[in-house]
């Protein structure tokens, strides 16, 4: 009776003929006993994701969000918009990777969808292009998952995904003619690396192409591909298969690499999300012996994190141990110790250390005040430590294409201030303008946004960072539209950067917030482990807390406030919208984690193990309900409006999560709020191609702005008024 309702109210300006409605979603008596504890899973059956019933399911859903969204105003204008500001941009070059004088490189031009692959000897050679996705296989809408050149770069491996699967195709081109070369590997998850005799390849074996199935992505290995060879032939180099000693978990994601920091050594990884390292290494005359006599690099009670650096004979990484802002330690390889490991910068009270790297005479380090990068320098042979100046705050980056000499790249962005590149004398520490990427200029608008950063009491006293972006003038009077988003997951900090896709909604008069949730390292290893399996709550309570702040300050009002999450930050979505519906008008649940408990029962979920935790463990299976926004749905209560979406190749969240999560919402929410469900069937968990990301954003915003009353996204027709009733 509630679905009729609710179908009634939400689609009364359909004529009684119409065929575009929401489908009917049945529930199921399906549950699960854990520890003594029952959990109803109603939607179950939703999982069996290639049954027909299911996929039709999903095209429905499919087809009836499209009606919506395509009836909303605004949202061609906004991609119009968006592709405006891009190509006003100047050429884009990232992944810039330097291999024997010559540089290899991904360029996207103003308004083009994707980036190719370029080459050019030395910084002022001539560019030449490698590889056009966008005309390589006809029909197909292709993108460079990533490239590695050979260490003598005549050859170059190139891994590209379609459709956003994250499921490589690996072919290798000789530079010379351009051309590729008869191998093909298939399914791969990206190219490793070489070998320094630039004979063999090294790439991330799959089992299985099909995201969907939940085997598909356990048991991995890196193989080991000799050029001219057939793939069957292929060396299993490093598994739990190779290796069962190691005894490798099927969840993990077994990586080695060789590196032209140190040829002596080959290296090796058992890569999850868990952020602590465990890896192993070997001298490198065993690289073709068969079976490598694999050592302890280190093991995660090191409480290594946050990136490697080898100069030499020296080991450099990161640590939490005794140091919740991080320190840097320093090893010889050639007896590896990291409890007794020289301490090169001792942890800094008011700053965290994000990450390092490094040039010819120095080791940076890059730290973060919570919302602003500065970095230090480290001279490698007196063994110095000085501050380098900045040009302007904001966050900054800076890596070495070449770290066989002092020069590096900086570039550094804000909420309001675009991506600006420079070039980097590591000995003079001069600033100059990059010469690969040049800041765009926007128009006036965009200069006319004002940031600000402030703290927010917590439920538990804690104070949370808040940064706030809007057009300068907003009146402070509640009736501002407002749109929050955060993350809060694996220590991943929601650092400033500027984005035209949501400064362009603050150009339109839209206040934009970006909670600083715990979860996220902003202050810190103690940050993140304060929103980590049992303590997960405090990142979507700290979203709530935040709300309530704009709300109490004036920005906005609950009929006028949306929050997103995307990926894990479905977690944080999910539980804010179920656990507060008050303070929301709509939501969106961007590719979201919202249904935590059968998370692992996915093809990308055992690796997430170490994030969330696991049902097979009592105390994080209680931990995993609190996460799970699907079973925190009750029947009868007014939830916000909601736009769940889905990408159908997604390989880390799987579409019957977000699908699951909009069913139970559709059946129980008492508002008569619409809840639809966006299939992507061109997309995955996202995708490099421009049309269909701002396609896809465009939709996601214009629904919630419609919700909260902006007047640009409003219902074209009179008469589809009554949706929204």
């Amino acid at each position: 009776m509630k679905k009729l309702i609710l179908l009634t109210t939400c689609l009364c300006f359909l004529s009684a003929s119409a065929q575009v409605k929401l489908p009917e979603t049945k529930t199921v008596d399906s549950t699960d006993t854990y520890f003594g504890v029952t959990y109803k899973d109603p939607y179950r059956w939703l999982e069996h994701i290639k049954d027909s019933s299911v996929v039709n399911w999903f095209k429905q859903e499919a087809t009836y969000s499209k009606f919506v969204l395509n009836n909303i105003s605004g949202r061609d204008e906004l991609i119009a918009e968006w592709k405006k500001l891009d190509k006003l941009q100047p050429p884009q070059i990232n992944d810039r990777t330097y291999m024997k004088g010559r540089i290899f490189y991904r360029k996207t031009m103003p308004g083009q969808s994707v980036g190719k692959l370029y080459y050019r000897e030395g910084l002022s050679g001539k560019e030449q292009l490698l590889f056009d996705p966008l005309t390589y296989s006809k029909g197909k809408t292709l993108s460079i998952q990533n490239f590695v050149p050979s260490f003598d770069a005549k050859y170059v491996a190139i891994s590209y995904t379609e459709g956003g699967a994250e499921v490589g195709t690996i072919k290798i081109m000789d530079v010379s003619t351009k051309k590729f070369l008869k191998d093909k590997l298939y399914p791969t998850a990206g190219v490793q690396g070489w070998s320094f005799d630039n004979k063999s390849v090294l790439y991330m074996w799959l089992k299985s192409a099909d995201n969907k199935d939940p085997q598909a992505r356990l048991n991995p290995k890196t193989k080991l591909h000799a050029l001219g060879a057939e793939s069957k032939a292929d060396i299993d180099f490093f598994s739990n298969a190779s290796y069962p000693e190691l005894k490798i978990e099927p969840k993990a994601y077994p990586y080695v690499y060789v590196t032209n920091d140190n040829k002596n050594y080959v290296f090796s990884g058992i890569g999850t999300v868990q952020p602590e390292f465990e890896m192993y290494y070997a001298p490198i005359s065993q690289f073709h012996s068969g079976k490598i006599q694999w050592k302890v690099f280190c093991t995660p009670k090191n409480k290594l994190v946050r990136g490697l650096e080898l100069v030499g004979d020296k080991a450099y990484d990161i640590t939490y141990d005794g140091a919740k802002n991080y320190k840097l330690l320093s090893t010889d390889l050639k007896n590896v110790d990291w409890e007794n490991a020289k301490v090169i910068a001792e942890e800094k009270s008011d700053l965290t250390l994000e990450y390092i790297t490094h040039c010819k005479d120095y080791l940076f380090m890059v730290y973060s005040d919570g919302i602003n990068n500065h970095i230090s320098k480290y001279n490698l042979t007196p063994g110095k430590i000085s501050e380098v100046k900045l040009p302007f705050t904001g966050t900054a980056g800076l890596f070495c294409v070449n770290n066989k000499t002092n020069d590096c790249t900086v570039g550094i962005t804000s909420w309001n201030k675009p991506y600006t590149e420079f070039d980097f004398n590591a000995n003079t520490e001069v600033f100059t303008p990059g010469v690969f990427n040049k800041a765009p200029v926007y128009p006036d608008a965009y200069k006319n946004l004002e940031v600000k950063e402030v703290e927010v009491k917590g439920h538990d006293g804690v104070m949370i960072p808040l940064s706030i972006v809007y057009k300068k003038g907003t009146k402070l009077d509640g009736n501002n539209v407002c749109l929050m988003d955060s993350y809060g997951a694996y220590g991943y900090s929601m650092v400033p950067y500027f984005d035209y896709r949501t400064n362009a909604l603050a150009v339109k008069g839209v206040v934009v917030a970006f909670p600083h949730v715990r979860g996220g390292s902003e202050r810190g290893e103690t940050w993140y482990r304060a929103g980590y399996k049992t303590t997960k709550p405090n990142t979507w309570k700290d979203f709530n807390s935040c709300a309530e702040y704009m709300i109490a300050q004036g920005y906005t009002n609950p009929s006028k406030l949306a929050g997103t999450g995307t990926s894990a930050g479905g977690i944080l979505i999910s539980r804010a919208i179920t656990e507060r519906p008050d303070l929301y008008n709509a939501a969106i649940c961007n590719v979201g984690c919202a249904n935590a408990m059968r998370l692992e029962f996915s093809a990308n979920g055992p690796v997430n193990i170490p994030e969330f935790g696991t049902v097979k463990d009592s105390v994080e299976c209680k931990a995993l309900y609190e996460m799970d926004g699907m079973q925190h749905v009750i029947y009868g209560t007014k939830y916000p409006a909601v736009i769940c979406v889905t990408g159908w190749n997604d390989p880390r969240v799987v579409p019957w999560e977000p699908g699951k999560f909009a069913a139970a919402l559709q059946n129980a929410s008492a508002s008569g709020k619409p809840v639809i469900l966006k299939v992507n069937y061109d997309d995955g968990h996202f995708t490099e191609d421009k049309n269909v990301t701002f396609a896809n954003f465009a939709d996601q915003f214009a629904f919630v702005l419609w919700q909260c009353g902006h007047p640009d996204f409003q219902l074209k027709s009179e008469r589809s008024a009554s949706v929204n009733k």
